[in-house]
């Protein structure tokens, strides 16, 4: 007799349960939840070094065109995961994720790809080079990029500049200093500063950290005391010496 109380105990715990799984599920899509719309699509953008070349109001009209805005749509029809592939085409999206809350609103969380140099390469070619080595297409937003000039290719820019301007974005000094790079036939480069009536040859696009230490030092301790516009022409080609050309006095 003991054990048929028993079980009679675990089935009516069984039964309660079952109840309270049903009305539970009943609640949750009670015909109100059904028929909810998105009222709201919350878009953020997480920050990065550079700003301004990604926006909300750009991701709203391009999920627009492709027929995938939410708002307005009835929460049960909205495909988190198409919203999501969508953004993702955008170039200068990184990560992409959404998905749904209650009160009908939608959430959309998103990276951006780091831009860390704007090519302006000498056959027409505008574009930017993010930390990958990925190209991005150039933009109407500005930003205060180092601008590489010169005869560039795409794997220069991929291997060789991507590598460059990533190291000067996360450089203080560098990223005030460095105004533009320029990139000679032979694949050398020369680097115009933003301070200094001179030209900074830089050789290869090897060992660049090394040459800008070197290019700082000289800076700090020559050039204060010698006057910034003392030389032309700044050679770091070399290991471990500076080259200096200095500037031609005018005649009167």
């Amino acid at each position: 007799m003991k054990y048929s109380w028993e079980k009679s105990a675990f089935i009516l715990i069984d039964i309660a349960l079952a109840c309270y799984l049903f009305l539970a599920i009943t609640a949750f899509n009670k015909p109100d939840d059904q028929k909810a719309v998105c009222t709201q699509v919350d878009i953020n953008i997480e920050d990065g070094k550079v700003e301004g070349f990604l926006g909300g109001t750009e991701l709203k009209e391009q999920l627009k065109r492709a027929k995938v805005y939410p708002q307005g749509q009835p929460m049960k029809e909205i495909d988190v995961r198409k919203i999501e592939e969508t953004i993702l085409k955008n170039p200068f999206v990184e990560t992409a994720e959404c998905f749904k809350t209650q009160g009908g609103h939608i959430k959309i969380n998103l990276t951006q790809r780091l831009p860390v140099v704007r090519v302006k390469a000498e056959n027409g070619e505008d574009y930017y080079v993010d930390a990958h080595g990925e190209m991005m297409p150039n933009t109407r937003y500005t930003s205060d990029l180092v601008v590489a000039t010169g005869h560039i290719t795409h794997a220069y820019a991929q291997k060789k500049l991507s590598r460059i301007g990533t190291f000067i974005m996360h450089n203080a000094f560098w990223h005030s200093q460095i105004e533009q790079l320029n990139v000679l036939p032979d694949g050398t480069m020369e680097m115009v500063p933003r301070i200094g009536d001179h030209i900074v040859y830089l050789g290869n696009a090897s060992n660049i950290q090394q040459k800008l230490d070197r290019l700082e030092k000289f800076y700090r301790y020559g050039l204060c005391v010698a006057g910034w516009n003392k030389y032309s022409y700044i050679n770091l080609e070399f290991d471990n010496q500076i080259i200096c050309k200095k500037r031609r006095k005018n005649k009167i």
